[in-house]
């Protein structure tokens, strides 16, 4: 009989090896090092540890060290210790139904172990000696008795040494370290009362000591701006069976909102979990309090008996399924719904501190007449009010709005406002940086220049060449547009020129409602105009053009702001530095969690600089990989522009409405917001004359 007769067929059922199903095994629980830290802090907790410290080499590729001071390990249970599904937390199948431990599946280590070069050394408090096991790959090297302190140490060497395919797929180390410092931040947050310690290459990080506050944890992950802000709930209900649900916790106020739900925490029964329901309920809760696009800030507690919960439903149980889901829902939603009644929220797109002066900005009428309701009618401005516009040396046209409304107490708020030399230096442009996804569509010829006339004179946002020739011809030239005879820039000798002040004075007549809208009036009807939105695409079309110019103008700090962060924030903002560049941010390293701001685009108002940057981490911290870096820087600067805009809820002086409105006319595309929103909605003459029934 031949070789090939005798041969088995390919297609039969084979019982797997061990080692192999552990490999298998691991790449459902180890998707990186964050997740080795995730189970190693998990078995320490179980193990009843009050301190642990967590030691990380390159970003846990090259190192990962868990030390605690817990129960040990039996020294004739260390081999088991790295087999698959062995556990000392549950016995039977009843203890499925009640599970009270943050591990239980017992393939943590086992795993762990088959992808790394593993060393595990540990004693009971009531051992004379302690035990040390060593493996390679999921091979045990050896098994021995060694000298050691009460507690447990395990060191995970050279991660996926082994599994070439699954290590080429990891980032860079600051990059993996951030992962891994939003595992520990998760556990230090809902374990408040143990003493923590995270360093990286032998730098601390955190040093968390025990505390019975969990707004002392949040303050030290998040600073005190976020913890400061923060509102505390707490609620609880009676189920059926005659035990209590319990729901606490601290939620942020709308003003602390974020761009993405990564600021979101939800603990159960002292685990961390996602949960779409109570994602959702949370999102109800705030509707109408925060703006579209943006998400609450939440760090809430769950407390519910283990018999209505299943955990077992994710290799990593951050994934859980409650028995009645609505219930949950209801008690969030009313907590804190309740909650914010009680509360009196001033819109959070106020200005903070900004207190309206009595008169300032309203047309007084005239004598024995009664006031216009001030909920009404804030500001009119007519064309026979209308002062002249400021002349293009006193200030740049774009930024002169975006600043003056950081500053609602300066007494000329549309005026770039004088710096101290001494604190902040002239602005310069950026030094041109060739962007693979944006060099090709890049059609316009020359980079600006700034001014390099007195603080008082300057600009601050673009040429003063470039600025007369878009307000001239009241068109900018979109550097995506191909080249051609469209792209030209027109002139016109023959009359007002749409965009000059000749014509805007014509135009200009419009009043503000609601410290939202602009109530536009012309010839041809009635435009109601988002100021917000508006503002924001101005903002936008002249980022991305300084973009695709070769750099967006930056102002150098001679002391650098120093921004607090979290560690994943910390870490995909150094990793990203390039881009940011690109859009004016220069950022240092400084230490801990903590980045230094040595420069920022001169269009942004200072005062929101820390609030765009985590922003901005945010964003950058999203992206998969698969967006482009055009698009990516695209979205950067959506960001910018949505913070450094106008907003919602602040009041506007008739010469700054002026202003807005005359910047339209200088964007290509001024009908839209860069999220795609509208900027107005028009009101035609005829459709007014048909309401009015005035048309037959």
């Amino acid at each position: 009989m031949s070789v090939t007769e005798s041969s088995p067929p390919q297609s039969r059922i084979r019982q797997l090896d061990p080692h192999v199903v552990n490999r298998i095994a691991a790449g459902e629980v180890i998707e990186r090092p964050a997740s080795v830290v995730k189970e190693l802090l998990e078995n320490s907790i179980d193990a009843l540890s009050t301190r642990i410290e967590v030691d990380i080499s390159g970003g846990g590729l090259e190192l990962i060290r868990i030390s605690d001071n817990g129960e040990g390990i039996h020294p004739e249970d260390m081999l088991l210790a790295v087999t698959s599904h062995a556990t000392s937390k549950i016995r039977s199948d009843a203890d499925l139904d009640h599970i009270s431990t943050m591990g239980f599946r017992g393939e943590a280590l086992a795993s762990v172990a088959s992808v790394s070069r593993f060393r595990i050394r540990t004693k009971t408090r009531e051992a004379q000696v302690g035990s040390e096991l060593e493996c390679n790959g999921g091979q045990i090297v050896q098994n021995r008795e060694c000298g050691c302190p009460s507690g447990t140490v395990i060191e995970v060497h050279n991660l996926f040494f082994n599994t070439p395919a699954r290590r080429k797929f990891m980032k860079k180390a600051s990059t993996e370290f951030g992962h891994i410092s939003e595992q520990f931040s998760r556990i230090a947050l809902a374990n408040p009362h143990l003493h923590l310690v995270l360093r990286h290459n032998d730098r601390m990080v955190y040093e968390l000591p025990a505390t019975s506050s969990p707004l002392d944890r949040i303050r030290r992950f998040f600073g005190s701006e976020t913890a400061d802000r923060l509102i505390a709930v707490e609620s609880s209900a009676e189920l059926p069976d005659g035990k209590t649900l319990r729901l606490w916790g601290y939620v942020g106020e709308p003003t602390v909102s974020k761009a993405t739900r990564k600021n979101q925490y939800l603990f159960l029964n002292g685990r961390w979990i996602q949960d779409r329901t109570l994602q959702h309920a949370l999102g109800e809760a705030y509707r109408g309090l925060v703006m579209v696009g943006r998400f609450p800030v939440s760090f809430l507690f769950l407390e519910l008996p283990p018999s209505l919960v299943d955990v077992n439903v994710h290799p990593t149980k951050s994934e859980v399924r409650f028995q009645d889901s609505q219930l949950l829902y209801r008690q969030l939603l009313h907590t804190l719904r309740d909650k914010f009644l009680q509360l009196e929220f001033r819109s959070q797109f106020e200005l903070e501190g900004q207190q309206p002066t009595a008169g300032k900005g309203l047309r007084l009428t005239p004598s024995g007449a009664p006031a216009r309701p001030q909920k009404e009618l804030d500001v009119w401005a007519s064309s026979a009010t209308a002062h002249e516009p400021p002349r293009l040396g006193q200030r740049g046209v774009f930024s002169a709005l975006t600043k003056s409304v950081t500053n609602p107490d300066s007494e000329a708020r549309l005026k770039y406002p004088v710096q101290d030399a001494a604190d902040e230096p002239r602005a310069e442009p950026t030094e041109p940086a060739e962007s693979p996804g944006l060099a090709a569509d890049r059609s316009v010829a020359e980079s600006s220049q700034m001014v390099t006339a007195d603080a008082a004179d300057f600009t601050g946002a673009v040429s003063d060449t470039q600025l007369q020739r878009e307000m001239v011809t009241g068109h900018v030239v979109d550097p995506l547009d191909p080249p051609g005879p469209d792209s030209a820039l027109v002139t016109n000798t023959t009359g007002p020129i749409a965009g000059s002040p000749s014509a805007m004075v014509d135009e200009f007549r419009a009043f503000q409602i609601h410290d939202c809208y602009l109530i536009v009036a012309s010839d041809e009807g009635l435009e109601i105009i988002d100021q917000h939105a508006l503002h924001e695409r101005i903002l936008y079309e002249h980022l991305r053009n300084r973009v695709l110019a070769g750099g967006v103008e930056r102002q150098r700090l001679l002391m650098p702001d120093p921004i607090e962060c979290t560690a994943p924030e910390a870490a995909v903002l150094m990793e990203h530095q390039d881009l940011l560049r690109e859009i004016g941010f220069e950022i240092e390293e400084f230490g801990g969690t903590t980045i230094l701001l040595t420069a920022y685009p001169v269009l942004i108002p200072r005062g929101d600089l820390a609030r765009i940057v985590r922003d901005l981490a945010g964003q950058l911290d999203q992206n998969d990989g698969r967006t482009s870096r055009r698009d990516l820087l695209d979205h950067m600067l959506h960001t910018m522009a949505c913070r450094a805009a106008i907003k919602s809820g602040q009041r506007l002086t008739s010469e700054e409405m002026r202003e807005l409105l005359r910047q339209r006319h200088l964007v290509h595309d001024s009908h839209h917001c860069p999220h795609g929103r509208p900027t107005a909605l028009t009101l035609s003459r005829n459709s007014l004359d048909q309401q009015f029934g005035r048309l037959g």
